[in-house]
């Protein structure tokens, strides 16, 4: 989350008018993330947050969020539910731009991961993609291969010397991964997102998941490639074992990877590196300066491709 648009109080005052859900009387800006616009916004009923889309957000893709959320609240997993309008819509117009209200997620994120978490998340990927691969809900993977090479040719047309270091290692493994990436694994609607900012926690348990507007049908070894990624390494110290053991055992309470996906999750987790190691670049070389997001470093998922290169997740 982030604050791109900024808003005052008669602006957000104005826009709640449009539903009833109460008056405001306070509302703040939640700086982390880097894709939209977010405010936290309390009424006389309740709080809720506030989402305005900025750049990567496809908005005729917009339903394909709110109804993905709905379901799962439907099936009781713990994440936000959208707001309908006066008029019954979840998706609204702000400043020209469209824009969402959804229920506050109690819990924080945690600031130190252990291996308790790690089983939390494990689980919670589990029962998450159990919920969604009999989803009848349509959308392709956007941020897919083709993707990372196209931003990464912005980058390599943009960028400077700085990164200059980056730019053979990611030139090789996008070849790599076009020749190499994996082919008719079972799929679901995955998350593609969960990093610690996007999972909440109250007293050491996921109180819910927040932020789902990277989802899509993919594959659920890409899924949980994707996780480990997020919460078995550490920027100072690499590959992190007992939080990945642990992970793998919440993961293992409610599915099991059959044997296609265990030999697919080495390349899975390298593309799964590979896609978050080019969006940062992105954002460090194009940030804008009135954003008051701060652009996280690329370098901690340039290591993390590097540890896939030399090690095979699925033997550790």
């Amino acid at each position: 989350m982030a604050v791109f648009t900024k808003l005052n109080k008669e602006e957000i005052s104005d826009f709640l008018k449009e539903y009833s859900i109460g008056t405001l009387v306070s509302f703040e800006g939640i700086v982390e993330g880097i894709e939209n616009t977010n405010y936290k916004v309390r009424t006389s009923n309740n709080s809720y947050i506030l989402t305005i889309f900025e750049k990567r957000v496809n908005t005729e893709e917009l339903p394909f969020f709110m109804n993905l959320q709905r379901d799962l609240v439907s099936h009781g997993f713990d994440c936000p539910l959208p707001i309908e309008n006066n008029n019954g819509s979840t998706i609204n117009n702000l400043k020209n731009k469209s824009a969402v209200i959804i229920s506050f997620l109690e819990g924080k994120q945690i600031q130190t991961i252990l291996p308790n978490h790690c089983k939390e998340v494990g689980s919670m990927v589990a029962r998450f993609t159990n919920i969604t691969k009999s989803s009848k809900l349509i959308r392709k993977n956007s941020m897919n291969i083709n993707m990372w090479e196209s931003i990464f040719m912005k980058c390599k047309k943009n960028g400077n010397n700085i990164y200059d270091p980056y730019l053979e290692t990611i030139d090789e493994e996008l070849i790599f991964l076009k020749k190499n990436w994996p082919k008719d694994l079972p799929e679901a609607i995955i998350h593609a997102d969960l990093f610690q900012d996007n999972i909440f926690f109250k007293k050491d348990k996921i109180s819910g998941v927040i932020d789902f507007y990277f989802s899509c049908r993919d594959f659920i070894a890409y899924e949980i490639a994707l996780t480990i990624n997020a919460w078995c390494f550490d920027p100072e110290n690499g590959f992190q074992h007992k939080n990945y053991v642990s992970f793998m055992e919440g993961l293992n309470e409610h599915t099991a990877l059959n044997n296609e996906e265990i030999n697919a999750l080495s390349i899975l987790s390298r593309g799964a590196a590979l896609r978050i190691l080019v969006t940062r670049l992105h954002d460090k070389i194009f940030h804008p300066e009135e954003a008051l997001v701060i652009p996280k470093d690329p370098k901690e998922y340039l290591d993390i491709l590097k540890w896939h290169q030399e090690n095979n997740i699925t033997k550790q």
